[in-house]
């Protein structure tokens, strides 16, 4: 399967015309025999990739005092305080504005009820409702994390469509990235990638190419 996904991708590549901007590689998968009906056939799961996204990703960490100063350190894209915190509660546009902007959110665990009252109502629907972290905890490894990974989801159609890297990374390390979902396939259905009806690579604004 390995080699396939690499062919794909580099055929991916070949055909995706120069953009003035480094362009997204994006996996596409068709599920067989899933009843998007049923709560459990229905997912949302992150995956870390092993290589990474190639691109940054938006976190904001909300938190007060000693973690808020960490989550500045670490390198967090935002850090909203209790006060801005009830200040977007009444900013409907600004808070949706922030909740499209950034791709994951971190909350201090004790600040949990105030996020899901002020940002629960525009954040819920996103499926971007932020971790809860203790006000303890050192946040870089976190950071870390999330910047490598995606979401990988099933809502009401038998499909998912994931960012697997940049076309500027090297085919196999995309392949790699790809095996990871994979296994989240594997692990979260009954017949794992044997339910796959077919699966695309493609860059951003590039056509899909199959890979089975």
């Amino acid at each position: 399967m390995k080699q396939e996904i690499m062919e794909a991708v580099k055929k991916a590549k070949e055909l995706s015309r120069p953009r003035n901007f480094t362009q997204s590689m994006d996996v596409i998968m068709n599920i067989k025999d899933l009843d998007v009906n049923k709560p459990e056939n229905r997912f949302d799961e992150e995956v870390s990739l092993p290589n990474g996204r190639g691109k940054d990703v938006k976190i904001a960490v909300i938190a007060d005092g000693e973690l808020a100063l960490q989550a500045k350190n670490a390198g967090a894209d935002l850090v909203i305080t209790k006060e801005e915190l009830e200040e977007l509660g009444k900013d409907r546009k600004k808070a949706k504005k922030l909740a499209n902007e950034y791709e994951f959110f971190v909350a201090q665990a004790d600040m949990m009820p105030l996020v899901g009252r002020f940002l629960g109502p525009v954040l819920g629907p996103r499926k971007k409702m932020p971790k809860p972290v203790p006000a303890t905890i050192n946040p870089e490894p976190i950071l870390k994390k999330l910047r490598d990974t995606v979401k990988v989801r099933i809502k009401d159609q038998p499909v998912v469509h994931t960012v697997v890297g940049t076309e500027d990374m090297d085919d196999e390390k995309l392949a790699e990235n790809i095996e990871a979902v994979l296994q989240t396939i594997d692990r979260k259905l009954e017949k794992g990638r044997n339910q796959l009806k077919s699966m695309y690579v493609k860059t951003t604004m590039g056509p899909v190419v199959r890979v089975i």
